[in-house]
């Protein structure tokens, strides 16, 4: 029997998403057609952003389904790009964020001479508040994780949503890793904002809460200013144009509601589970260190560094072990290159080379952690003699 602990990947879909999903499927029917099997179709669409809206906070004119959380990432930065106003050149950038981000906004520096404002980690991977709202000043607009998807610390969105209003300009808050593990709140977030500053955007994505792959929504604040990235239909406030998926849309509203209903006992069961896999952890290998916030993190995240172990070697050993885990986003996997998040805390290139994510879900169970604390010491011994390092030092 295998060890799935890579739930920030993607976390198996749930039975009763699964139910919804194909209810929807079974009946035909395009909800932009004005007959009555696309009527149908709108009635189920719309009811699913009612309820997806009811789960972030949010007004349901307010969710723009999109096919998933790099797609909604890439509406909210490029569209508060697009939409900006002629003069201002800036974009807030926190070290740290996911590749959807990065990527995004490099395309932007290159393509159309966006100029970046890089604003740095603490030690334990949040975001600082006083260099963040130093870095507001004539922006563009600013974007931040809710919770850093590698090493799991939890920021301050309401606060960092208060610095941006205060400041007058636009926020895109990705909560992909947050929902359904921490408090999730549009409404909330926003605070007393108003008009088309502080937090305007939130991006969130059906598979990080057992909804299905390919679907996710962008939160738009009625009051923003946002261009599309496609054209073509003048659906969902024409933020973005083309048929709309009735059936992911069900399957991601019966999700977040699962999730939401479950997440103050799934965070307190998991948060157990996690930490007996960092104490065991750290007493099989006395070097091994936890990463990130130590208690101000997701419940179910564990992001460890093992000093002279090659994290692409461990993942292997435990993969042919029956134990998955990953070395950090699931985005990046495969590429050969050390985490830009372990480097933002001022880890070397070496460490962050060394650093292994295990992430518990709701089908993480006791027998899971004592699989991986019984194959880990001997996985690590084998990496380390991989790598030449016998020690435990730093290399």
């Amino acid at each position: 029997m295998h060890v799935y602990l890579d739930h920030a990947a993607t976390t198996p879909l749930r039975p009763e998403a699964r139910d919804a999903w194909l209810r929807a499927t079974a009946d035909v029917g395009n909800a932009s057609s004005i007959h009555g099997y696309g009527q149908s179709a709108r009635r189920v669409l719309e009811e699913s952003r009612e309820r997806l809206a009811a789960v972030l906070g949010c007004d349901p004119i307010e969710v723009v389904f999109t096919s998933g959380g790099t797609e909604a990432v890439n509406l909210a930065v490029k569209g508060l790009w697009w939409a900006r106003d002629a003069a201002t050149d800036a974009i807030v950038l926190p070290d740290g964020e996911h590749h959807a981000t990065l990527d995004a906004i490099e395309w932007l520096r290159t393509a159309e001479g966006a100029v970046l404002r890089h604003v740095p980690l603490d030690p334990r991977g949040a975001i600082e508040p006083a260099r963040f709202a130093e870095s507001l000043a004539g922006a563009a607009f600013a974007t931040a994780l809710a919770a850093n998807n590698e090493v799991g610390t939890v920021n301050d969105a309401r606060g960092l949503a208060a610095a941006a209003a205060a400041a007058g300009i636009a926020l895109h808050v990705d909560a992909v890793a947050a929902l359904g593990h921490v408090p999730v709140s549009f409404r909330g977030w926003r605070a007393d904002a108003a008009g088309h500053v502080g937090l305007c955007a939130m991006s969130v994505s059906a598979h990080k809460v057992g909804g299905p792959a390919g679907v996710g929504a962008l939160v738009v604040s009625r009051h923003a200013r946002l261009a599309p990235l496609v054209h073509g239909g003048g659906q969902q406030r024409g933020l973005r144009a083309g048929t709309q998926d009735v059936a992911g849309a069900a399957a991601f509203a019966v999700a977040a509601e699962l999730a939401e209903s479950e997440r103050e006992g799934e965070a307190r069961r998991l948060t157990d589970l996690r930490r007996k896999l960092v104490l065991g952890i750290l007493s099989s290998v006395p070097e091994a260190e936890l990463l990130g916030d130590p208690e101000d993190r997701i419940p179910g995240n564990a992001h460890v560094l093992f000093p002279g172990a090659a994290g692409e070697t461990l993942l292997f050993l435990l993969d042919q072990a029956g134990i998955a885990v990953s070395t950090g986003s699931a985005c990046q996997a495969g590429i050969p290159e050390p985490s830009h998040v372990v480097q933002a805390l001022g880890r070397s290139d070496a460490e962050a080379r060394q650093v292994l994510r295990f992430t518990l879900g709701r089908t993480s169970v006791d027998d899971d952690v004592a699989r991986v604390l019984d194959a880990l010491p001997g996985v690590v011994e084998r990496a380390r003699a991989a790598s030449g390092s016998s020690s435990g030092g730093h290399s």
